[in-house]
């Protein structure tokens, strides 16, 4: 399959966001671009990735078989993760997982025959104050029992996009993974959409009542681009040659110390009275010439 051109123009814009020398920091994004187009990282897309970047087809695979979230089989329009490890499991995850699996007719990463939904475990969505969870396309259903994630699936399969408890609306696999390229979202209010969950917004209101902050912060502090700081790298740099090629300084020389009369005299009153000489004194040896 021959990627778009607008794919191609991307993947430039991509690499161009990393520094010379360091172009294959770009893997990541453009695994999730090939992603977009083909809705999955095919062996086409693994070669697509290589020639951008000028290495192997192992070193590509090697870190689209490491991460989950680039997949390696067509996947459909909507993941539906279920999460199965212990705390979700018990509370529900194992029996929503197969209240699903009966529903759509697959089981562990399998896609649906129309393709438009592929269910899968999760081992942990990182969300136990929330079990039991299921996401879809990694976007929060929060406290869902089998009868919950039924009726959400249900409007998948009906064309519908449910609300997430929390979070953006939901968007597509490959929309998805445009954004986690690197691209803006371009639906309109999708990124409008959604609070924060009651559990994630206890730890701000105790920060709140308790007046904790981060020592330091400052929110209007900006993020320094890339740019500022290779610029400010290289100011640094063109300052030390700077500072290497000037002649070296030379050394100060002791200052004569300088006193006031009235320093003078106080210094005199307080010479030692064995280095005046006393009236009338003779040198040993001479005769005193009057």
């Amino acid at each position: 399959m021959a990627f778009s051109e607008e794919t191609y123009t991307r993947a430039k814009e991509i690499i161009a966001r990393y520094p010379v020398g360091r172009e294959r920091s770009a893997l990541l994004p453009l695994l999730h671009l090939v992603q977009s187009e083909q809705g999955y990282v095919s062996p086409e897309g693994v070669t697509f990735c290589a020639e951008q970047l000028g290495i192997t087809r192992a070193q590509v695979g090697a870190v689209a078989t490491f991460y989950t979230m680039y997949k390696r089989r067509p996947t459909g329009d909507w993941l539906v993760s279920v999460c199965t490890n212990t705390m979700c499991g018990v509370l529900g995850g194992d029996r929503t997982f197969q209240t699903l699996s009966e529903e759509l007719g697959v089981g562990h990463d399998e896609t649906t025959a129309d393709g438009t939904i592929t269910l899968e475990h999760a081992e942990c969505l990182a969300a136990c104050d929330y079990a039991p969870v299921v996401t879809v396309n990694y976007e929060f259903f929060d406290n869902v029992q089998a009868e919950q994630a039924l009726d959400m699936v249900r409007q998948l399969k009906n064309g519908e996009r449910p609300t997430p408890t929390r979070g953006a609306r939901l968007c597509t696999l490959k929309e998805m993974s445009i954004q986690l390229a690197g691209f803006a979202e371009e639906r309109d209010g999708a990124l409008a959409d959604g609070p924060a969950g009651e559990s994630t917004l206890r730890g701000n209101r105790l920060a709140e009542q308790y007046s904790v902050s981060v020592a330091g912060y400052d929110p209007n502090t900006p993020i320094p681009t890339q740019a500022d700081r290779e610029a400010a790298k290289a100011a640094a740099e063109a300052k030390a040659e700077k500072e290497k090629a000037a002649p070296p300084a030379p050394a100060p020389s002791a200052a004569p110390v300088v006193t006031s009369p009235a320093e003078s005299k106080g210094l005199e009153a307080n010479k030692p009275a064995s280095d005046a000489k006393p009236a009338g004194d003779v040198t040993p040896g001479r005769e005193d010439p009057s």
